[in-house]
């Protein structure tokens, strides 16, 4: 008997294959809840109930001194048959400023909601708006942890190891937990 996979169709693979991952991120008002309500609203781009992590609590990386600790998780919806890329960060960056982002002034500074593409479908991007896969999601524990929660067997784009082995390869200095 074939393993039933989240969206119900027997190949799991190629199933995985035709989402979008985003990681949701938050350090900023209350970044359990900032990341919860942004998971019900991403709800609304997907036409299928979406695969939801859980909440891990993860140190800063590459943030400036005295950042506050992250909330994270990832989301894996399904795009609608014309959505494209594009669009979907488009969509991914009105919702950052409903919940208060602002443009940058310093590098990975504390924020209210950090929502970041990091693979749409199996499709790749380079250009100066959108690099698909996500360039360092496959270096990042708070990113790899929950993406290998509800899609451990995804490759990403250019990768030779899902994200299950990927963590495997990291640096162990990264500290995340599973918020309860």
């Amino acid at each position: 008997m074939p393993i039933k996979s989240p969206l119900g169709i027997p190949n799991l693979q190629f199933e995985l294959q035709r989402l979008a991952f985003i990681a949701l991120g938050s350090n900023l008002g209350d970044p359990k809840q900032n990341v919860l309500r942004a998971m019900d609203r991403l709800q609304e781009l997907s036409d299928f109930p979406l695969l939801r992590s859980s909440l891990w609590q993860s140190t800063p990386v590459d943030c400036p001194p005295g950042s506050p600790l992250f909330v994270n998780a990832v989301v894996g919806l399904l795009p609608g048959a014309n959505e494209t890329p594009e669009g979907l960060l488009d969509k991914l960056q009105s919702l950052e400023q409903e919940f208060g982002r602002r443009p940058k002034t310093v590098l990975n500074e504390p924020r209210t909601l950090d929502l970041d593409l990091i693979a749409f479908r199996q499709e790749t991007r380079a250009s100066h708006r959108l690099t698909l896969p996500h360039p360092r999601a496959h270096l990042r524990r708070f990113v790899l942890q929950p993406l290998s929660e509800i899609a451990p067997g995804l490759m990403l784009p250019g990768q030779v190891f899902d994200a299950r082995q990927l963590i495997e390869t990291l640096d162990r200095s990264e500290k995340i937990s599973r918020l309860s």
